[in-house]
């Protein structure tokens, strides 16, 4: 073999950039499966195939479903593949997609190494954005966002590239698969195409729009009538139940995590030349920062249910997004300073990829560093370049002493890979391990240092392939619903069931039983879309309120300290033939799913398994017992 070809270099340079994204996404992302989110987002597609679970409560009045054209798409797939192999399949091609379209953008704006940083760096900060952080670009599970970013930021590399026409066509497509996400994307191209200032006034006019629809639709009738503002009794659920679209109800940590991206966007424009990048980070903070103006008057006057529903501060996400991007370019050239411009590498690394006010307080710390680069005396420069190291080797360190316990877990456990995947401070040390290995490759003159990469990265993947891909169990699977073929068989399909104590989150109903839910945590999603079904949901919880306390009042989870609210399981109370008489009575509720055996005769589950021994109440006996 021939090492000194440069033709063999080059690409076994390239496979070994490709295997450190690889496996930098495989330490950090993976993918999780049908949770959160992408339980709806499977639902709304299943109810494309099978009709009748459109009288689940989510989906009777207006949803999230109506505008977009996934559910369809998504449903195609599912008939061919099965849902959980067509979830898996598709995030794994729309994250590929998203990777590559950001690596396209990166290339154009930077250069070959900013840009393999850009898509390693997309890979290892977290990417959260919005209220109690619930929502991240490039999420490791499948919703209608992932395959709308990936459509965003194609058209964004189209723009830079000079193909306008076809990044337009691309951002209009975007708006059909998620709206919400395409649209600060679209606006971003716009604000790209004209001068600044028209920009500015722009933004300024959206929030005073806001304002004044908001104020004219709470004193004027006939503009009520046309733009419906949110009653005490809609607003009170959909508070409870989605805080974060209120920005009133922020904490201040939902607000500087949201605020971090603009300070980035701030020191990338300051510390790069480019006219190009420059102009890029002025439109992406001006599209965050309107978004985030126009949602504070919607929250506060009102609020109108059009522009709470628009939830413009979901335009902050492409701030998020285009500071990750132009980050690492923005390193490489800094630390090329010769004064404090090291120090501030370390400190932008450290802000984007430590959690809470840490990350914080170190961007900050970077950017008052770099706005005083000029009164700092050249023959300080020494100085300041070892104290970069300094402050790299303390921020390592304290890593490694205040998760030592984890990492010593990690070394003895037999599921190590996913311990260490879960190692806080990671982030960091994995930061620096790339830049490693860019700067080994950077420097190699044979194949030979690029060849060994390789092998060790492919390595790492291996190991860490079985954690990443690891899921708690397998949703609808052929054997699931042929187990409860019993039950299935006893429930109408349009019968509407509960399990108590509640179980899956109501996914054992939609996805096995393949039944609309009677009242489910992810089925309240919906309550900003439609006052019905917010009305209805409080109903329903009222009528279960002698079993289980209402599972969707994440507020006052939030306000009481619960760890993970989004997560709490509601007390419940054993069930009793009183209790099931009484919730029987709404005529809503047609079976019952619990541990206990209460009378009227039940159909209990018999074969072995979780299940076995839990008992199948059908309410219309119920209520024809308690009739007698």
């Amino acid at each position: 073999m021939h090492w000194s070809s440069h033709g063999f270099q080059s690409k076994i340079t390239a496979a070994a950039l490709v295997l450190t994204a690889l496996t930098t996404w495989l330490i950090f992302r993976g993918y999780h499966g049908l949770l959160g989110d992408a339980q709806l987002y499977a639902f709304q597609a299943l109810a494309r195939i099978q009709p009748h679970l459109a009288n689940d409560l989510y989906l009777q009045n207006t949803s999230q479903d109506q505008f977009t054209i996934f559910s369809p798409m998504y449903a195609w797939f599912i008939e061919h593949l099965g849902l959980e192999r067509a979830a898996r399949w598709l995030t794994l091609l729309f994250t590929g997609w998203f990777l590559t379209a950001a690596w396209s953008a990166a290339r154009v704006l930077t250069n070959r190494n900013g840009a393999w940083l850009a898509v390693i760096l997309l890979l290892i900060v977290d990417g959260s954005y919005g209220g109690a952080s619930v929502f991240r670009y490039s999420e490791e599970f499948l919703t209608a966002r992932l395959p709308a970013e990936a459509l965003i930021v194609t058209s964004l590399a189209c723009y830079f590239r000079g193909r306008n026409v076809l990044a337009i066509a691309l951002a209009i497509a975007a708006l059909f698969v998620h709206p919400l996400i395409a649209l600060p994307g679209a606006l971003l191209l716009v604000c790209l195409s004209i001068p600044v200032r028209s920009s500015v006034i722009a933004a300024v006019l959206a929030a005073v729009a806001a304002l004044v629809i908001s104020g004219a639709a709470t004193r004027l009738a006939w503009v009520s009538t046309l733009l419906p503002v949110m009653d005490l009794a809609w607003l009170s659920v959909v508070q409870e139940r989605s805080q974060f679209l209120f920005l009133q109800l922020w904490s201040f940590r939902d607000w500087e995590l949201n605020a971090r991206p603009f300070f980035y966007l701030t020191f990338i424009a300051m510390a790069l030349e480019s006219p190009q990048i420059r102009r890029l980070c002025m439109a992406a903070g001006i599209v965050g920062l309107s978004g985030l103006a126009v949602s504070l008057i919607a929250g506060a006057l009102g609020p109108v249910a059009m522009l709470v529903q628009g939830q413009a501060w979901r335009w902050v996400w492409i701030a998020t997004f285009v500071s990750a991007l132009l980050l690492p370019a923005t390193i490489l050239q800094i630390w090329q300073d010769k004064g404090i411009g090291p120090l501030c590498a370390i400190l932008l690394i450290a802000g984007l990829t430590l959690r809470g006010v840490n990350g914080t307080a170190c961007v900050s710390l970077g950017l008052i560093l770099w706005l005083m680069r000029s009164d700092i005396p050249v023959r300080a420069g020494t100085v300041f370049r070892c104290l970069s190291w300094v402050s790299a080797s303390a921020i390592v360190g304290w890593i490694l002493v205040r998760d030592r316990a984890i990492l010593a877990s990690a070394i003895h456990a037999s599921d190590a890979a996913a311990q260490v995947r879960d190692v806080f401070g990671l982030p960091f040390l994995v930061t620096l391990a790339a830049a490693l290995v860019l700067w080994c490759l950077r420097r190699s003159r044979t194949a030979w240092t690029p060849t060994l990469l390789c092998a060790a990265l492919l390595g790492i993947s291996i190991y860490f392939l079985p954690a990443a891909f690891k899921q708690s169990r397998i949703l609808a699977s052929a054997a699931d619903i042929a187990e409860f073929a019993d039950w299935e068989g006893a429930i109408p399909s349009t019968s509407t069931v509960i399990v108590t104590p509640p179980r899956d989150v109501g996914t054992f109903v939609w996805f096995t039983l393949q039944r609309p839910n009677y009242l489910a945590l992810d089925q309240s999603a919906g309550v900003v879309f439609s006052r019905m079904t917010a009305l209805e949901v409080q109903r329903r919880s009222q009528v279960l309120l002698p079993l289980m306390d209402p599972n969707w009042k994440i507020l006052t989870h939030l306000r009481a300290g619960t760890a993970d609210p989004r997560r709490h399981d509601a007390p419940t109370r054993p069930l009793t033939a009183a209790i099931l008489s009484e919730i029987c009575t709404d005529s809503q509720l047609g079976f019952v799913i619990a541990t206990q055996d209460v009378g009227f005769d039940p159909l209990p589950h018999k074969k072995a398994g979780p299940w076995m021994g839990w008992n199948l109440f059908d309410c219309r006996k119920v209520r024809l017992a308690s009739a007698k």
